[in-house]
């Protein structure tokens, strides 16, 4: 293990995770309604710091209520939240595994609004609904702006109290900051909108509201979109950021004293490249009427995944599995350019889970770490099987994106029932992200 590249530790400018494997931000609606945080949480981090994996990036805690993408997600709007992260912090480290909270604010991707959010357009960079579920949009004004940034930086703080790691601002695949970068959305025309420095204005001015909050000894990163293929559905939108708008933002942060960049892609989610693989509409049929009343397009596109599954997966999989896009590392040539820009260390994600790939990815140059998401629902004990000398799991992970189409309703899992035994075997494995006794 000592000269496997996968298990040297990976040094950042203040903090040490023990080797390049991180688990991506990913998980469900296992909270309570109101945000308040619940044991399941605890479980659900300890299962995979007990896996392996280097550190742990939580998913999208919100700043604000009003900023929560599903109900059901731990939030850090109030300090009365800090005692919950603690255990949470307590729960991965009992693991030697660091824990990185995700600071997020969905902006008009919210998949289902809550009732707080109930008649009330949601706040975004732009007045034109987003075009994937027809959410309604508003335009913040520059208080509304003002106040987001003052939510990130207390919600920093908070995270800082709590005990935490390390910070990342969720700056892609759609959410608040994407909406602001994306010259593909962001239709403003004051100094948050136009060139791609003002896009890049509220992005940055929370990065410096976090720094004056929390000073410059805990770890920030920013999870940053490579390329935007906002057209990747709709071909007569507009493609949105190039690689090159992306370099110059990764550039930006570094000197705004950003200690890392997570590099995804996509300029919403889900997205054919994000997560890449299959489109299992059936399955997207069962739970995305949960989203019938979310927004103006969801009648459409639960018509399509019910009744056309065929033409909606050719339509999905068009540019992609069709284009031989791959779906393991499919970020990674865009973090090779950003990370070719930069001097702070790189993170790739996108469907990682054979080591010689990774391997390959680091030593070549192309970055410094992987994000692990869906292997390792699939695979929890993915990097001890690394150890061994594994190349992949017995029994990898298919790329179906069932476990996508289940979470609105159930719980976040491996759903691909040939991988398994009994599809009561399946369910147990689903399950067992719940066993508190993995604390």
């Amino acid at each position: 293990m000592g000269s496997d590249v996968l298990f040297e530790p990976l040094v950042f400018r203040s903090l040490t995770i023990k080797n390049r494997l991180l688990r991506g931000n990913i998980s469900g609606r296992i909270d309570n309604y109101d945000g308040s945080g619940t044991p399941a949480r605890v479980a659900w981090e300890a299962k995979f710091a007990r896996g392996g994996v280097g550190a742990i990036v939580t998913s999208h805690v919100p700043v604000s209520v009003r900023g929560r993408i599903l109900p059901n997600y731990a939030t850090i709007d109030r300090d009365a939240r800090i005692p919950f992260w603690e255990k949470v912090v307590d729960a991965v480290h009992a693991h030697d595994c660091k824990l990185i909270l995700q600071l997020s604010h969905s902006g008009h991707q919210q998949d289902i609004g809550g009732v707080e959010n109930l008649r009330r357009k949601a706040p975004s960079s732009t007045n034109e609904r987003d075009f994937f579920h027809g959410i309604a949009s508003s335009a913040m004004t520059i208080g509304e702006i003002d106040e987001v940034v003052a939510s990130f930086a207390a919600g920093a703080r908070r995270a800082r109290d709590a005990g935490v790691d390390g910070i990342e601002l969720h700056a892609c695949n759609g959410y608040l900051f994407t909406q602001f970068l994306s010259s593909a959305i962001n239709d403003r025309t004051d100094a948050y909108g136009g060139s791609l420095e003002n896009r890049a204005r509220l992005l940055r001015e929370v990065v410096g509201a976090i720094r004056a909050e929390i000073g410059p000894d805990l770890h920030l990163q920013v999870k940053l979109s490579g390329t935007d293929f906002h057209d990747a559905l709709e071909p007569w939108l507009g493609k949105g950021n190039t690689i090159a708008d992306s370099i110059e933002v990764a550039r930006w942060l570094e000197a705004d004293g950003v200690d890392a960049l997570h590099v995804s892609v996509g300029s919403f989610f889900p997205h054919p490249r994000n997560p890449a693989g299959a489109l299992p509409a059936h399955e997207a049929a069962e739970s995305y009427d949960t989203m019938l009343g979310s927004g103006s397009h969801t009648l459409r596109n639960y018509f399509a995944f019910r009744f056309l599954p065929k033409l909606s997966k050719a339509v999905w999989e068009r540019t992609t599995l069709h284009a031989n896009v791959p779906v393991e590392g499919v970020s990674l040539e865009d973090a090779r350019a950003i990370k070719a820009a930069v001097r702070i260390p790189v993170i790739s994600t996108g469907g990682y889970q054979r080591a010689s790939l990774i391997r390959e990815a680091i030593s070549s140059g192309g970055c410094d770490a992987v994000a692990i998401a869906r292997p390792l629902l699939a695979n929890p004990d993915l990097p001890a099987m690394f150890a061994r000398g594994l190349d992949e799991a017995p029994s990898p992970c298919t790329f179906c994106n069932r476990c996508l189409a289940r979470v609105l309703e159930d719980p976040l899992g491996c759903y691909d029932e040939s991988r398994y035994a009994s599809y009561d075997d399946m369910i147990a494995h689903v399950m067992s992200f719940f066993d508190e006794s993995g604390w």
